[in-house]
């Protein structure tokens, strides 16, 4: 599978969030505003810019993706309060919507992936699925998520392309019922 280009396009459910994240540190390392046209993406790399349209109104935002998410099966993109607005869908909290790439940031190395398999609100217990999915699977770790709760998730695996972090998600899936491929956003050695 190669890594999307300008014209992907993605169909599926869009929520939207702002409070409590607003004014806190984004997966990118900005400060998340949810008065700025920007989304949470799971695989698209920061800086891509997507164009977000409403299949059940047609309006449509241009976001910047500068974070990750959104953790919840089913969804495809997180945006911020200001794009949902902009798409009509801030009362309902989801839309359905179709995604198309626009613009990609410069290249600043490889591509790398790994699936999420849970977000924990108590360290402890993303700590025991982390060392028995590192038993069976190799790599696996957890990645704190500020927020209100904070969030503690397992990621496993370190894949350099989407189709083999994808195969292991099937896996995955058959053994834990929910996984999901996440882009790494550090380079490999820092880890």
């Amino acid at each position: 599978m190669r890594p999307p280009g300008v014209g992907y396009t993605e169909t599926g459910v869009a929520s939207w969030y702002g409070y409590p994240y607003h004014g806190r540190r984004a997966a990118s390392g900005e400060i998340y505003d949810m008065e700025k046209y920007t989304a949470a993406h799971r695989t698209l790399p920061f800086g891509a810019r997507v164009r977000v349209e409403n299949l059940a109104n047609g309006r449509h935002v241009e976001v910047r993706i500068n974070d990750r998410g959104p953790f919840v099966e089913g969804r495809i993109i997180d945006l911020s309060r200001a794009a949902a607005r902009a798409i009509g869908m801030l009362g309902p909290g989801t839309a359905r919507v179709r995604l198309v790439l626009v613009a990609l940031p410069p290249t600043t190395g490889g591509d790398w992936f790994a699936v999420q398999t849970g977000a924990f609100r108590e360290r402890a217990n993303a700590e025991r699925q982390r060392r028995m999915l590192e038993r069976r699977y190799g790599e696996a770790r957890i990645v704190r998520r500020d927020g209100d709760p904070v969030l503690w998730r397992v990621l496993v695996g370190r894949k350099n392309s989407r189709e083999a972090a994808e195969a292991l998600a099937a896996r995955l899936r058959a053994e834990l019922g929910e996984a999901f491929v996440v882009r790494l956003d550090e380079p490999p050695g820092d880890h």
